[in-house]
């Protein structure tokens, strides 16, 4: 109980300045001024005050002053009550808020896996690509090898051998091709390894074929078989002193081939024992076509 009247007490000092408090007093104040109209009424009518004053009072002011204060404080719980209502309802709606984002996040989740997954696959696509391109630049890779090893390959002439069919710088393609199918044919132009020095190749032009017997006389004469070859290749008449090993009759062996350079009293070939007779598998491939110093094919057949 006593604790109830500090309260009330507390309550009412907290609200002594209170203008709701103020707007009652005044309320009271014009209550108190109507009543002492009535009662100067009832004094005319002959009627006495202080008698009806007793049966019409039920509660005493000071009563009704402190009934007054109970209901302020009352009205104080009430509001304290209604904003604690309104901070757990706060509450529950930010708890409700919450749980509404919680219920969302499954959703930005998918948001967030789609695009992991997109970048992912974005990721592999890439990858793929490029060993797409990797595999790409490897085929091309393997087919000029390929193309280089055993079909053909460009190559440049150095030195004058075999004027005026071919000069110092023209470029050339050698076909490896043919001579895996067909053998060689006279008249050929022909590359193949110089075996007294690494990574030197000499091209030439093929004059006798295997089994036939090559000879050179004293005016240059070139014979196949004792009989004269017909040919126009050579730039000019061989000296004698050219004449080589042809000199003598040379008879060639089943896989053996007799060559010389047009340029006949120029020319390093068959004639000197340092290169001599050149054997099938020695030629690197036969020169088709050239690219420089007149364009076309060289062999008079495919002109």
């Amino acid at each position: 109980m006593k604790d109830d009247n500090e309260r009330v007490e507390a309550l009412n000092a907290i609200f002594d300045d209170d203008p709701a408090k103020k707007a009652r007093e005044k309320e009271i104040e014009k209550l108190e001024k109507k009543r002492e109209k009535q009662l100067a009424k009832l004094k005319k009518k002959g009627i006495d005050p202080e008698q009806k004053k007793e049966e019409t009072e039920t509660i005493p002011s000071e009563q009704a002053e402190t009934e007054e204060k109970n209901e302020a404080a009352s009205d104080v719980v009430n509001e304290a009550g209604e904003t604690v209502t309104n901070y757990f309802a706060d509450s529950d709606a930010s708890s409700n808020t919450h749980v509404l984002e919680e219920e969302e996040q499954p959703g930005k989740k998918k948001k967030k896996d789609k695009k992991k997954k997109k970048q992912e696959k974005e990721e592999i696509n890439i990858v793929k690509d490029l060993i797409s391109l990797a595999l790409y630049i490897l085929a091309i890779v393997a087919v000029c090898w390929l193309i280089l090893t055993y079909v053909g390959q460009r190559t440049e002439v150095s030195g004058d051998s075999m004027n005026d069919t071919l000069h110092n710088g023209d470029s050339l393609w050698i076909d490896k091709l043919s001579y895996h199918f067909k053998d060689p044919e006279r008249f050929d132009i022909v590359v193949f390894p110089y075996e007294e020095e690494d990574d030197t190749y000499y091209i030439k032009r093929i004059i006798g074929l295997p089994g036939e017997t090559v000879y050179i006389d004293e005016d240059g004469v070139i014979y196949i078989n004792d009989e004269p070859l017909e040919e126009d290749y050579g730039k000019e008449v061989i000296e004698e002193n050219h004449r080589g090993l042809a000199a003598e009759p040379v008879t060639l062996g089943d896989d053996e081939y007799f060559v010389m350079g047009d340029n006949r009293n120029n020319s390093r070939d068959s004639r000197l024992s340092d290169v001599g007779n050149i054997h099938k598998n020695k030629f690197v491939g036969k020169a088709v076509f050239r690219f420089t110093g007149g364009f076309g094919f060289l062999n008079k057949e495919e002109q």
